[in-house]
């Protein structure tokens, strides 16, 4: 089977892993800059060239497609989609998660739990929108934000008023949620292949810090989860339709509630915490899908 992973740097963790578990199981693998590709867009014979030439039939495509580069990525990747070839994650999938605010609406359509979430350009009433969420302390997120820039803690009203009026005169979007202080500043990362956790790690802040992201210093460490957070993970990446995806959980004392879904989630992390081969039942994944299905057949085509 021939492979394309689009990845912006071959040398990172999560591609090396991918290319090494493709390569062991006798596929061809290929890595293409994402923002180097380009495309003819026409009804008839749609391709992709890269470096000068017309890239060649593949048979799958593994999006790793960072943040910074969401509409173009999805945008080629739709492209190997109209070719026919299977996505590991669909293009409609990856630009849901990325949206932070339509990925909340879609979970809390799907009634899974959720941190009280407001969603805010330029309020008319900063007391308000805080009273929404339950008061301070809470969290202010910028939309736009990943890897935890962009998220602040407001201990008491008056920060919070302060970091809220701060954000609008930059004319950010912003979301403000309730603070889960039980959680103690972990988070758990379900890691989602096909309807099943494959994999689960608590991320626990530095001291001091409420943020839990490994690359703000955060530890990792085994854990096991109870059927309901599985359950929930496999919903969550269900609903907004990915086929691989890192879903992040809080414990509350009213239930697991969903803080993020992830389309591009990183191995590192996960494969020292756990010692499981993620890139293999990445893999494994493609293998049975395409096997199954030939020809892409996306699920979500269609419904934007």
């Amino acid at each position: 089977m021939r492979i394309a992973i689009l990845s912006r740097n071959k040398n990172i963790y999560s591609t090396r892993r991918l290319i090494e578990a493709a390569e062991q199981r006798g596929h061809e693998v290929r890595v293409l800059d994402v923002l180097r590709c380009y495309m003819n867009v026409v009804s008839h014979r749609p391709n992709i060239h890269y470096r000068g030439q017309e890239v060649p039939p593949v048979d799958a495509v593994i999006p790793r497609i960072g943040a910074s580069v969401t509409f173009y990525g999805t945008a080629v990747l739709r492209q190997f989609e109209m070719m026919g070839v299977y996505p590991l994650n669909e293009s409609v999938a990856i630009s849901r998660s990325r949206d932070k605010l339509r990925a909340l609406q879609l979970l809390a359509r799907k009634g899974l739990g959720l941190p009280v979430t407001g969603f805010a350009h330029k309020p008319d009433d900063v007391q308000d929108l805080i009273e929404m969420v339950g008061g301070a302390p809470l969290v202010i997120k910028l939309l736009e934000g990943t890897q935890g820039i962009g998220v602040v803690l407001a201990e008491t009203r008056k920060a919070a008023e302060s970091v809220i009026e701060a954000f609008m005169g930059l004319k950010a979007n912003i979301l403000v949620q309730e603070f889960i202080a039980e959680a103690g500043g972990a988070d758990i990362r379900c890691f989602v292949i096909g309807d099943k956790v494959v994999a689960a790690m608590k991320r626990q802040g530095k001291e001091g810090e409420f943020r839990s992201n490994l690359h703000r210093g955060g530890s990792a460490t085994l854990i096991r989860i109870t059927p309901e957070e599985r359950a929930t993970a496999v919903r969550a990446a269900q609903t907004i339709g990915l086929n691989v995806a890192g879903v992040d959980l809080l414990r509350s004392n009213h239930g697991p509630l969903v803080m993020e879904v992830n389309s591009s989630p990183g191995l590192e992390g996960i494969e020292t915490a756990t010692g499981k081969d993620i890139a293999g039942m990445i893999v494994d994944l493609i293998e049975k899908n395409v096997k199954r299905h030939g020809a892409a057949k996306t699920r979500t085509r269609g419904k934007g």
